[in-house]
């Protein structure tokens, strides 16, 4: 673009300035800059949705479905007890605020993604290509952070989802190990359940790509479900009042927000599932898939989280199916439903630690890609189930990695990438923008501390000593 310079003046032309002559100087009239896809779609020269190339594309009902799936895992079970931190009726209330903070991080991530598709002229990006393209294409003194962003994001990311798969291996065999102790009264090892876990993971870690995983994620919706339906039967006998139960909880509200913010927030498979879509238009909007998804999750949410509170009380244990009675062959099913729900779940956390590290090394394997994507496959699941095996107490160690990756990843990171990719376009009338994005900031920092808190209790539970008793004898 050529600039035209008054050299009377000291005033720095604006790209889009427009010059209109006056006497004998130039006159600025400055207009509002056009977004990058107003400017793209008026050129008519790139469209990132119908230049997309994805050999099987998933429909919108196929990613709804995945989004329920990773959406609904086993965070679900926690949400009577957070009710008992909260209150029942701030449960409701809190319930929907974290909701939509969390929906809110997924929905400006996606956002910032469809604009810098046309700033760079990309037809897709991951979580961490979003990152760093908001970082180059932002502000200088940003710029340099760029490489850092995309690390931190991967390795975060990574870091969190292989983690799940081993816990996820952990829950299956833990679930099959006291159904196989009550049924047959012998104590069977835990690691050997782990270990038979292997090939029917590397199987399921064998389905090649999303289009195919989504019926696997709607048996895994089936399960879930069906475990839920038969939870909320036991759930609604003999009620007791409302007013039998605390309203609000001020003290141990923060609790509350560590086990429903990291129950909810599935930030890591949201541009996979976007990147994949046959119309990724449809997954933003008021009717759009992640819309949609998360109105349903969060009714689930606050309707286990109420009825459970109020069937149990101050009795509600950290999962709601180890109040219900063991030796009743509805509850065992409710263990095996949900237990094989969560291996079908398998897959979809696997996907996003398979897509980290195969877009890593894709450009060194050009002879038999094929045949090294599967490899790698086989690789990381049994390294996953040798973590498990190794130590199978290690879901505490998951919930401090899951507190400090998922306040940072879900709910930080993505309002710092709406602040830089809005730097040069504004904040917004009364720069609503930036005042939005730093109480949902300080809501992160909030998360960090106190999941992270309870996290470390957990571990410190997990790793002290029994008490013993001591008997003075006479």
């Amino acid at each position: 673009m050529v600039n035209i310079v008054d050299s009377g003046s000291k005033h720095a032309p604006q790209e889009m300035e427009q010059f209109l002559p006056g006497e004998g100087k130039v006159m600025y009239k400055i207009q509002p800059r056009k977004s990058d896809t107003e400017q793209a779609l008026a050129g008519n020269d790139f469209d990132p949705f119908a230049l997309r190339d994805n050999e099987h594309p998933t429909t919108d009902g196929e990613t709804l479905t995945h989004l329920l799936k990773a959406s609904l895992g086993t965070g679900i079970l926690g949400m009577p007890v957070a009710f008992m931190y909260s209150g029942i009726v701030m449960g409701i209330f809190a319930t929907i605020f974290t909701a939509f903070i969390c929906t809110h991080c997924s929905y400006i991530l996606v956002k910032c993604g469809h604009k810098l598709y046309y700033r760079t002229r990309r037809t897709k990006m991951t979580f961490a290509e979003i990152a760093e393209s908001a970082f180059q294409k932002g502000p200088k003194w940003c710029r340099g952070f760029a490489p850092v962003a995309k690390f931190s994001i991967l390795f975060g990311l990574f870091l969190t989802y292989f983690g799940t798969c081993s816990v996820y291996t952990v829950i299956v065999a833990s679930n099959f190990e006291q159904l196989i102790n009550y049924w047959t009264g012998t104590v069977i090892s835990l690691r050997l359940l782990i270990c038979a876990l292997l090939v029917p993971l590397i199987l399921i870690a064998w389905v090649p790509n999303l289009k195919y995983l989504a019926p696997v994620s709607m048996v895994a919706n089936i399960f879930m479900g069906l475990g839920l339906g038969i939870t909320f039967w036991y759930l609604v006998q003999d009620l007791p009042s409302v007013e039998t139960r605390e309203f609000v909880s001020w003290s141990t509200l923060p609790q509350f927000f560590s086990i429903t913010i990291f129950a909810m927030e599935a930030i890591g498979v949201v541009m996979p599932l976007e990147n994949n879509m046959k119309t990724p238009q449809s997954f933003l909007g008021i009717c759009g898939v992640l819309s949609q998804g998360m109105s349903g999750v969060t009714l689930i949410y606050m309707l286990l989280g109420f009825l459970g509170y109020l069937h149990y009380g101050n009795a509600t244990e950290q999962s709601i199916t180890l109040n219900l009675p063991i030796e009743q062959w509805p509850a065992q099913a409710v263990k095996v439903l949900i237990s094989l729900a969560v291996y079908c779940t398998f897959g979809l956390q696997f996907f996003v630690c398979l897509e980290i590290v195969w877009d890593g090394i894709k450009e060194k394997c050009t002879k038999r890609p094929l045949v090294v994507n599967y490899v790698l496959r086989t690789v990381m699941v049994t390294a996953a189930v040798v973590l498990a095996v190794a130590v199978p107490t290690i879901g505490p160690f998951m919930g401090l990695i899951g507190a400090f990756c998922f306040s940072i990843l879900g709910l930080i990171f993505p309002v710092v990438i709406e602040l830089i990719v809005h730097w040069e376009t504004g904040f917004g009338k009364y720069n609503w923008i930036l005042w939005k994005n730093i109480v949902i900031i300080l809501c992160g920092i909030g998360a960090l501390i106190f999941g992270s808190l309870a996290a470390i209790k957990d571990i410190l539970a997990t790793y002290s000593p029994p008490e013993t008793s001591i008997t003075l004898k006479n």
